[in-house]
């Protein structure tokens, strides 16, 4: 089977590579163009390519998938089937139309819930106990393609979106091999998707913002949906603080929301609007990351202190 693949960041890495390690032939990978990474300005190329590259495979970079001269050359390779894994940009229907076994999209979340970017990141926002990968035929909608195979996961206390994503991304490699397969051999047919349907756009900077009025339970997602990447923050006399790993206790009582109830070496306890964070880990802006204890013995910090509110 010719497999067009395309895909760029650390997610994709485990489907390129089962694909490769089970024998298929992969034409060509195509990723994002390489960007300016570092202090050093230095270009650096995507995960995906880096692969690529290693076993040997083309690699295209088109700034655009939609031109005459790009559709062109996909359509002279001649593949049996593409497969899409967080590529980064809408496939036109012109491409999706041109592989005899379609363009199959390994999508991290159980669809139709959480279509579009950032699926993993709101699941954990929204209190989801559960998640999973789903594979689908791509259409010109937004993750709207009829599904193929889908598998369930339950998300931990412990979890966060980056935990998440390194489970989902070797589920999704599977998946996309069997769903490549089953296409392939013709026993494998889709499905509409049907239920509820949700959105998951991408993440702003501000999404990570804390509001201390807020249950610690919410807060506690917000932390975990947004790790690594914005970040959930708050600030102390103006600091921009990135808290990076806490515990909701919301059976607390007595509390007030920002004030910091109490502090000992291992955490700061925050009051909210209902129970209280124990921090354990923040980064302050423009420094590395440390302990929550480290935090409040370099700034002095001392039980009834309040952390801003706005």
């Amino acid at each position: 089977m010719r497999i067009l693949f395309f895909g760029t960041p650390d997610f994709a890495v485990p489907s390129l590579k089962t694909l490769i390690d089970a024998g298929e032939d992969i034409i060509a990978v195509v990723t994002q163009p390489d960007r300016v990474k570092g202090r050093g300005h230095a270009l650096s190329a995507p995960p995906v390519k880096q692969v690529a590259v290693s076993e040997g495979i083309p690699v295209l970079q088109p700034s655009g998938v939609r031109t005459e001269e790009f559709l062109s050359h996909v359509s002279r390779m001649k593949p049996d089937a593409v497969a899409v894994v967080a590529y980064g940009k809408i496939i036109p229907p012109s491409l999706i139309g041109l592989p005899p076994l379609g363009c199959v999209n390994v999508h991290a979340s159980l669809l139709p819930k959480y279509r579009g970017a950032a699926p993993i990141q709101w699941a954990i926002i929204n209190g989801e106990e559960k998640t999973g990968v789903t594979t689908m035929l791509m259409n010109e909608g937004l993750d709207t393609g009829d599904i193929l195979l889908q598998e369930e996961m339950q998300i931990g206390e412990e979890d966060d979106a980056y935990t998440i994503a390194l489970r989902l991304s070797g589920k999704g490699a599977s998946l996309l091999y069997v769903t490549l397969q089953g296409l392939h051999k013709g026993t494998l047919h889709p499905r509409p998707q049907s239920g509820d349907t949700s959105y998951a756009r991408p993440l702003r900077k501000e999404d990570g913002k804390i509001d201390w009025s807020w249950d610690a339970r919410r807060i506690f997602n917000l932390v975990r949906g947004t790790f690594p990447w914005p970040g959930a923050y708050c600030r102390l006399s103006g600091e921009r603080i990135v808290i990076l790993r806490a515990i909701a206790r919301e059976d607390a009582t007595g509390v007030v929301p920002g004030r910091v109830r109490g502090i000992d070496d291992n955490a700061i306890y925050i009051g909210t609007g209902k129970g209280f964070l124990a921090v354990l880990e923040v980064k302050p802006e423009g420094r590395k990351a440390m302990s929550a204890g480290a935090f409040a013995r370099g700034k002095r910090l001392k039980e009834g202190d309040s952390f801003d509110l706005s």
